[in-house]
């Protein structure tokens, strides 16, 4: 009888578990769907043509940047081209290195870290670059692709374009607890997972050669404070000041990077 009566609380514990875990998982769905009807599309889902060369007064080559990712690469929620993060880093290296950049961008929102490889398939083999700048990560964890699976992309991405003698920065996944148009547990949950994918990244940027950024450390503490400066009108994407401070904390790794050719 003590073995049944043990069998059958193992047995009601495993009910009990399964229904929370299926009641959880309903819940998840549920509140993922509240959070696109909140968050919606009226931005659109094109970004700002940015592309040029930027400071073209200033002396000497264009530095060669070349912009890698999702929507946040891409620049969406800019309303103006030179607010998009790529002109503002841009800008900013110029400004530092004396020097024009030319602004290339391959990023595309919407993007996974698997649509790495078709981005850099799209760039002309023979054209120079000297540094690409990776922002992926957030659409991964929405779309629930599994953090091994997403590091093997962006590994596989980093050794593509150093193969080429491309200098890389990785800006780790933002953190997704910032987004208050999310409502919670789901919120905690992109929060949590985000960190880890990012951490995830840093360590495989490290050990494929490029420079990692922590954006969730360098920026994600004024996205939470300031939501209403930092985001635009969907409450999601970053706004121009956004895109100012994120593009203020990859530009020291970018020059970095760069070294000599950015002089």
């Amino acid at each position: 009888m003590g073995r049944t009566r043990t069998a059958i609380i193992a047995v009601s514990a495993l009910a009990a578990a399964a229904a929370a875990t299926v009641a959880g998982r309903l819940l998840l769905v549920r509140q993922a769907a509240i959070a696109r009807r909140r968050i919606g599309k009226p931005l659109g889902e094109d970004a700002l043509d940015a592309d040029r060369v930027w400071r073209r007064r200033l002396p000497g080559e264009p530095v060669e940047l070349l912009i890698l990712g999702d929507s946040i690469a891409a620049g969406l929620g800019a309303q103006r081209r030179k607010d998009t993060l790529g002109a503002r880093i841009a800008k900013g290296v110029a400004r530092l290195a004396g020097r024009p950049v030319r602004l290339t961008t391959g990023a595309v929102p919407g993007a996974e870290t698997s649509a790495l490889a078709s981005q850099i398939d799209a760039l002309d083999p023979e054209r120079r670059v000297d540094v690409a700048v990776i922002v992926v990560g957030g659409n991964d964890v929405t779309h629930r692709v599994p953090i091994s699976v997403s590091v093997e992309h962006l590994t596989r991405a980093i050794q593509r374009l150093r193969g080429r003698g491309i200098a890389v920065v990785v800006g780790t996944c933002p953190d997704l607890g910032a987004l208050r148009p999310v409502p919670q547990p789901l919120r905690h949950l992109g929060s949590r997972v985000s960190r880890a994918l990012a951490h995830a990244q840093a360590d495989a940027a490290l050990a494929a050669g490029a420079l990692p950024v922590s954006l969730r450390t360098a920026v994600g503490p004024v996205f939470i404070s300031n939501p209403d400066e930092m985001f635009s009108l969907d409450r999601f994407h970053p706004s121009a000041l956004g895109y100012r401070r994120t593009a203020e904390a990859l530009i020291p790794a970018v020059l970095a990077q760069l070294g000599p050719a950015a002089r």
